[in-house]
């Protein structure tokens, strides 16, 4: 390759097997998990026709080798639906096992793998601390909370997760799960197509607007923010609309902010990933800026298209090379503090 790249954004395929032998009692016991969450029910992979799979390091070994990638950070599947759990023990617990497959399965196999914490929204105070853990025992780059669900992540309950977060010199992503489940009003979407091309910029848009107008960059001023998997090319509509309100509304409504919204996302502390075909990406850069943008592969997930996206990236001609090299290393080597 003609540049380093760095996967800022892929993905495992834990499976129930691999999380059951890190539950602790009397969980270990629970009854097998559905290979997504039941009140879903999509078959994401057409009757296994699309995507593959990644189990273990050597998987994934072998698949940045398969595109020339230096380095992969890795995030859960299963995992991205754990907002919807209702049990917060029950969540902890997963969280926990999740992670400690992650470091002994993935990460703990190569120094190209890199790790990112799955955190239960349902217990802020046992997410911090599970950051803290996995960040000191296991070397971990990061935290991830699940765009998609019932909870605004804004809110200031949310706090110890994002100050455990700052402490540690950690970014926090919130990643998308590509359902419809809590965004789509009451009545569900029929088919999975029309569900899948509705939820993942919703779901970020909804955390964007949390996040930023609830004041989190405010409350803490050198904690990192990523928010994944939903492209980037809605960035300068939508940021401008957030900008428009706050104008409007945000001395009485927003006052915990002392700048405009698109002053948070150009401040150098939030970043977005992008599509490598996204015809809108020149325009996202233009208005966002070069250092903030991240590729991701979404390997192996059903709708990937690694390592073809890599190709796409690299021959674009509305890119400048230095643009690239950006977006494919020194972006992501900022962001997850890798050396």
């Amino acid at each position: 390759m003609k540049f380093e790249i760095i996967d800022a954004d892929g993905h495992v395929t834990e499976t129930w097997e691999q999380l059951q032998r890190h539950l602790e009692p009397p969980y270990d016991k629970r009854p097998p998990l559905p290979p997504y969450f039941p009140q879903d029910g999509w078959d994401r992979r057409l009757t296994g026709t699309l995507g593959q799979s990644a189990n273990d390091g050597k998987a994934w070994v072998e698949a940045c080798d398969a595109g020339g990638m230096a380095a992969a950070v890795l995030y859960p599947t299963l995992g991205l639906f754990m907002t919807f759990l209702h049990d917060p023990d029950w969540a902890v617990v997963l969280c926990r096992a999740y992670n400690s497959l992650l470091d002994k399965d993935f990460t703990g196999q190569s120094k190209r793998l890199h790790g990112v914490a799955l955190l239960p929204p349902q217990d802020p105070t046992a997410a911090a601390q599970e950051l803290r853990r996995c960040v000191k025992d296991y070397g971990f780059v990061a935290g991830m909370l699940p765009a998609d669900g019932w909870s605004l992540l804004g809110h200031a309950r949310f706090d110890p997760i994002y100050a455990a977060a700052q402490e540690l010199d950690v970014p926090i992503a919130f990643h998308a799960s590509g359902t419809d489940m809590g965004s789509a009003g009451h009545e569900p979407f029929p088919k999975f197509i029309q569900a899948h091309t509705f939820s993942h910029v919703p779901a970020i848009m909804r955390q964007l607007v949390s996040t930023i107008f609830e004041g989190v960059p405010e409350r803490f001023p050198r904690l990192k923010l990523a928010y994944l998997e939903a492209g980037c090319g809605w960035v300068p509509y939508f940021v401008q609309r957030m900008d428009e309100e706050f104008e409007k509304r945000g001395h009485v409504e927003a006052k915990a902010l002392r700048r405009k919204p698109s002053a948070y996302l150009r401040s150098g502390n939030i970043y977005v990933s992008c599509e490598a075909d996204e015809p809108l990406l020149p325009q996202a850069i233009e208005y966002l800026g070069a250092d903030q943008i991240l590729y991701a592969s979404d390997f192996p997930h059903w709708d990937n298209s690694y390592p073809k996206s890599l190709k796409e990236l690299t021959d674009r001609d509305d890119l400048s090379d230095e643009v690239k090299r950006k977006i494919f290393s020194e972006n992501p080597r900022r962001l997850y503090r890798l050396t």
